[in-house]
């Protein structure tokens, strides 16, 4: 399997093992993948909220949050990143549980490398599948292709940065709900940023220039007062 580096993509190794942390990643970036690795529950949490992580490596039994606190915490904020966690736990209970919780699949250690190589180019097909076939959204002479992570203003591609992006993505995926700052704060940067809500209104801002003909009378991302920002189509 060859990658350019512009194709690569990133896996987290969540797993407090450093020898089988150190050898999952040797092997993955042999595999051509980008690979950032945490060592506890803590780092874990933070790596995943706030890395362009497209597939996570969990362990459950961690020092700080378990994994499965990651993974409900993850879902909880409907970060649709898939998740395998890794475990030496074999009952089906506990397999169940992690499944329903949020996880994608599921191996038991010790396993065979190539099997799970296997299973983590399954899923991540399935993601590129997902992201290909995700609906171009639309709203007055906007366009998003999200998969192409690509905005089309007045017939015109227009450059965004990546926050910027995903916080159009963000509202456009729910027209009309009004989101709070400290909402859009946790879904587009990650729960422990330490910013501020004026991080937000800056980059409502940025983007009103950029989408909006008249930026100081905006028609689509206005503010709701005393709550934040919602898109009106």
């Amino acid at each position: 399997m060859t990658r350019s580096a512009k194709d690569k993509e990133t896996i987290l190794v969540v797993e407090d093992d450093k020898a089988l942390r150190d050898g999952l990643a040797m092997n993955l970036e042999l595999q051509g993948f980008n690979v950032i690795t945490a060592a506890d529950g803590d780092d874990g949490m933070k790596q995943a909220f706030n890395d362009d992580v497209d597939l996570i490596l969990l362990d459950i039994m961690l020092p700080g949050w378990s994994g499965l606190d990651i993974l409900s915490e993850l879902r909880d904020k409907n970060c649709d990143v898939p998740v395998l966690i890794l475990s030496a736990r074999d009952r089906t209970k506990e397999k169940i549980e992690g499944l329903e919780i949020g996880a994608d699949d599921y191996v038991t250690k010790p396993f065979e490398l190539p099997e799970l190589l296997a299973r983590v180019e399954a899923m991540l097909r399935r993601r590129r599948a997902n992201l290909k076939a995700e609906k171009t959204l639309s709203f007055g002479d906007v366009v998003i292709e999200p998969g192409m992570r690509r905005v089309v203003v007045r017939g015109r591609q227009t450059e965004l940065s990546a926050r910027e992006f995903d916080l159009l993505l963000l509202l456009a995926r729910s027209p009309g709900r009004p989101f709070t700052r400290e909402t859009i704060l946790d879904r587009v940067w990650g729960w422990d940023f330490e910013g501020t809500a004026r991080t937000v209104d800056n980059f409502i801002m940025a983007l009103r220039q950029k989408i909006e003909v008249n930026p100081s009378h905006p028609k689509y991302l206005k503010t709701v007062r005393r709550v934040g920002y919602k898109l009106d189509c």
